[in-house]
């Protein structure tokens, strides 16, 4: 990405402040526009200036992270890409709430920060995508006299349009039975030993399957494995939870509580911050 990622440090705490400015001198593609010693001039820098990013810290006084981007949010301007940066673990969950990118612990280290500023990247790139996408298709709207949502309906239905596609159901035996369930129905699947127990509408079908064969039919943006032997369907998490032995559980939108393996805890929880 050829762009400067114009972006804001939001710290009470000075050194912290002067610690991730050096850091991220080290890196040509951020601009530093400024360093906030609290929210509430935080909030007016970012109506005046409209960073990209913020790095910003959870407790500080007055206001804290989490209200400074309610407060943002409540001016209408564009949300910049938030990274928290911590000295506490458990705000990561709270997080998701205000749909930050990422979240660091004190003090930053430059591999971690490295990694964090690629996804902050390949997150406005894909924004730069879908404004062109919007552009064009204001376009095509002007064009034609037809509104967006019937141009990109006509699209959708092209064959040849987009990615490979999944498909909508699954056909189960059962009993001498074919149940086709549909795919957006199920809510998690998991192994019992040669068979697969697929967990839709509250019941439960048995499948004679792999894992992986089940799991290449699956669109990945949709679904996930969360252990060696579950799939979980991401439009159906209500939320992560961490627990004080540091293990993550999902909570299902059913009330259903599932463990995430160690192997796959940072995967979802990137999922569920950026989807």
């Amino acid at each position: 990405m050829s762009q400067h990622i114009r972006t804001l440090i939001v710290d009470d705490e000075s050194l912290a402040r002067r610690g991730l400015a050096v850091r991220l001198q080290e890196f040509p593609q951020v601009e530093l526009l400024e360093e906030c010693p609290n929210a509430r001039q935080a909030l007016e820098t970012i109506v005046e200036l409209q960073p990209d990013l913020v790095f910003l810290d959870i407790q500080m006084p007055g206001m804290n992270g989490f209200e400074l981007m309610r407060e943002v949010q409540a001016r209408g301007v564009p949300l910049p890409i938030v990274v928290f940066v911590t000295a506490y673990d458990q705000y990561a969950i709270k997080a998701f709430e205000v749909r930050a990118i990422d979240y660091l612990l004190k003090p930053v280290d430059h591999e971690r920060l490295a990694q964090t500023l690629h996804r902050v990247e390949k997150n406005l790139a894909q924004r730069e995508r879908n404004q062109q996408q919007q552009r064009m298709l204001n376009l095509l709207a002007d064009a034609t006299g037809e509104d967006c949502e019937a141009i990109l309906k006509k699209l959708a239905d092209d064959q040849d349009f987009g990615a490979a596609r999944y498909p909508e159901h699954i056909a189960i035996k059962e009993s001498g039975e074919i149940t086709r369930v549909a795919i957006q129905s199920i809510e998690w699947i998991d192994a019992a030993g040669d068979y697969m127990c697929i967990h839709a509408d509250n019941e439960t079908h048995i499948l004679r399957r792999t894992m992986k064969e089940l799991e290449d039919e699956l669109n990945p943006t949709r679904f996930q494995r969360i252990h060696r032997s579950a799939i979980v369907n991401l439009d159906q998490i209500e939320k992560l939870c961490s627990r004080q032995n540091g293990e993550y559980h999902i909570i299902l939108k059913n009330g259903k509580e599932l463990k995430v393996s160690r192997s796959y805890k940072e995967r979802i929880k990137k999922l569920i911050l950026n989807s």
